[in-house]
């Protein structure tokens, strides 16, 4: 899979959040800068400490008018789950065909253990107001992710 090219519109998309309501990326056009990012899977430690890192940060992601995203294949009931259980302030979106995931290049080749299988490819786009791709993170270490990722706000999109 090949990633979007910066400096491109970000791809479209509309998907379902984790209380059942369609979020489309033009919501946010002209409005916020946004951090969408793909992770595979709801409740699973990496994934835990990348949404509570960007959980802790939405006062700076505001005042840096941005919003985070987080994009996985689970369903809406889990990410609802997800979204209560860690007491999330942002919004989750549920790809369950993972059309979006694949539009983005998110979903690939993966090794576990020695196993290799298909799957999402946590990896952070950002996008800035005038929906055009700003950034790719692929390399994303989850307990600096929010870090990262407002640093790289902070010093590109002032």
């Amino acid at each position: 899979m090949t990633f979007p090219k910066i400096g491109n519109m970000a791809p479209a998309f509309s998907l379902m959040d984790q209380d059942g309501n369609k979020v489309s990326l033009k919501d946010f056009k002209g409005e916020k800068n946004v951090i969408l990012y793909f992770y595979p899977k709801a409740m699973t430690p990496g994934c835990t400490n990348q949404a509570c890192g960007l959980r802790d940060s939405k006062r700076k992601l505001t005042s840096n008018d941005t919003v985070a995203l987080g994009v996985s294949p689970d369903a809406v009931a889990r990410l609802k789950k997800f979204e209560e259980r860690d007491k999330l302030n942002f919004t989750l979106l549920s790809d369950e065909d993972k059309k979006v995931t694949e539009k983005y290049g998110c979903w690939g080749l993966k090794k576990f253990m020695g196993k290799e299988y298909m799957g999402v490819m946590r990896t952070t786009f950002i996008i800035g107001k005038d929906g055009k791709l700003k950034h790719i993170m692929d390399k994303v270490k989850t307990k600096t992710h929010h870090e990262d990722t407002l640093t790289w706000i902070k010093e590109n999109l002032k």
